[in-house]
């Protein structure tokens, strides 16, 4: 018989074999295979819930290993393979002659609590060919996500003498439905993310935001307080698509790991939008820190990460982001090994023209010197400022703008998005990418072929805003997706030119002449 628990470290986990043996000395449970205090801890928990079960729980020495024995093992969810194997071994529960993956935390009468990373605990065993899996009734709906596999719930540790007797006789689990789970939840409710037509006047705004979304580029907004930054990021995920499948599936398994997918919950369909506070620490936007769980930028993984006030932010923190930009990953070293999670997000970045937050006011002066101006800018850096391709300068709405007829809303914007999307993802079939925003350095020029003379009007912009190359590169991306949007093969004057607006500001030159 084999029993596998799952460790959640990093975005694949690992399996652990649990194994037991009883012999005769003084009643005891011993933990080998590096248990941290929360599995250990475990020991106490699985006698008093087996005899709070009724279950006869074995008075001899027993030796509970988990293997591999070099790997730590932390979290409660071992409590229920734990206990599980130790009534199997002594005779307390049928033996169902297959292998199988438990994962639960238990209560001291022996209810079963859900745990965290439940999704990818299921897409772990499914790697090594286990079927069948028992978990935690609230699990349930989550574990069963991937379609694929028989799925188990235990709401108490009693149940698992009829779970493992279906599961000896390959019988299939019961419905979940039927025991009281209700239906699905979403983290995304509908109208949650407000509606494009609430941004008004500010038709600048409005476009940067539709390309933003066709491409997945990355977006800078600044301007003085009250002129609708922060309404224009949280409006964006309005205009991204659903979730295909797979995307889904990188999401929710994300968000279980980190303990945030609320109880009977199956695959979250909508892009992430997170938001983190400027106070946050690096490992709280990149991930790390004891347990090693996933940061903000992996939990905004095929969704829109939004830093307001972004100046504030700590300097290493948001340096710190540069690698997920390029790799759409991230790699944590700790200690001997290297954690890796997925982080493809669009990075929204909000800030203030100035210290004061006055300039571009035209009620209002300014008090900051020119250097108080740079050296704010400067906490951005320019090497993160250079990986944005999309700059847009604010200044507040007109009264009569705000009162006159509202503009397109997110569904018909988002149908010229899907359709520009749709177009990227046939381009890039096979490479790795699906969207302009993402286009690497060696493929931009066959992707983004120029006629001579719009390839003259690049070089003109090029020189004459002293851009780098990487700059170069971002204006032929952005003007890839004005052309999609358009539904046009070929890049035009007009697109390289809309392209170049879009990129003039933030490179030496903070502040604009008009901005609406």
């Amino acid at each position: 018989m084999l029993i596998a628990a799952h460790e959640p470290e990093g975005y694949e986990g690992l399996l652990v074999s649990v194994e037991v043996d009883i012999r005769r000395g003084i009643p005891a449970v011993d933990l080998v295979g590096l248990a941290a205090g929360a599995v250990k801890e475990a020991r106490e928990r699985v006698r008093a819930a087996s005899r709070n079960s009724g279950f006869d729980f074995p008075l001899d020495r027993v030796l509970v290993s988990l293997a591999p024995a070099s790997f730590p093992k932390e979290g409660p969810g071992y409590d229920l393979p734990i206990a599980l194997a130790v009534l199997c071994a002594s005779g307390a529960l049928p033996d169902p002659g297959r292998p199988f993956l438990a994962s639960g935390e238990l209560m001291l009468d022996g209810r079963v609590r859900p745990v965290r990373g439940i999704l990818a605990a299921v897409a772990a065993g499914l790697g090594a060919g286990i079927e069948d899996f028992v978990v935690p009734l609230e699990n349930v709906v989550e574990a069963r996500s991937l379609g694929r596999g028989r799925i188990h719930g235990l709401s108490r540790l009693g149940e698992a003498v009829d779970v493992l007797g279906r599961l000896r006789q390959g019988q299939e689990p019961e419905d979940p439905l039927s025991q009281g789970l209700g239906g699905l939840q979403s983290l995304a409710k509908p109208g949650a993310e407000g509606d494009l037509s609430e941004i008004r006047g500010l038709p600048r705004l409005r476009r940067a935001l539709e390309v933003a979304a066709a491409g997945s580029h990355h977006l800078l907004l600044f301007g003085p307080p009250g002129s609708g930054k922060t309404m224009a990021a949280r409006r964006l995920p309005s205009l991204i698509p659903d979730l295909g499948e797979e995307e889904a599936i990188e999401v929710t398994k994300l968000q279980s790991l980190a303990g945030l997918l609320p109880e009977v919950h199956g695959l979250i369909r909508r892009p992430p939008f997170r938001a983190p506070h400027h106070s946050a620490s690096r490992e709280g936007l990149v991930g790390g820190g004891r347990g090693l769980s996933p940061g903000e930028a992996s939990l905004a993984h095929k969704g829109v990460l939004f830093l307001d006030e972004a100046p504030e932010f700590h300097r290493d923190a948001l340096q710190a982001l540069r690698e997920p930009l390029e790799e759409s990953r991230l790699s944590l070293a700790r200690a001997g090994r290297i954690v890796r999670f997925p982080a493809d997000f669009q990075l929204v970045l909000a800030a203030n023209p100035c210290p004061c937050g006055n300039l571009g006011r035209d009620s209002k002066v300014c008090t900051c010197a020119i250097q108080d101006i740079q050296r704010y800018w400067r906490r951005l850096g320019g090497p993160l400022l250079d990986r944005i391709d999309l700059r847009v300068p604010l200044r507040p709405a007109l009264a009569r703008d705000l009162l006159g007829p509202p503009g397109e809303d997110s569904s018909a914007v988002r149908s010229r998005v899907e359709a520009a999307r749709r177009i990227q993802a046939r381009r890039y079939a096979g490479l790795g990418f699906l969207r302009n925003g993402r286009i690497p350095p060696g493929l931009v020029e066959r992707f983004c072929p120029l006629g001579p003379g719009v390839a003259a009007v690049l070089d003109r912009a090029v020189d004459g805003l002293s851009l780098s190359s990487r700059a170069c590169h971002g204006i032929l991306r952005v003007a890839r997706t004005i052309a999609d949007l358009e539904g046009r093969e070929g890049l035009e004057e007009d697109d390289i030119l809309e392209a170049v607006q879009h990129r003039r500001y933030g490179d030496g030159d903070y502040f604009w002449q008009d901005g609406r």
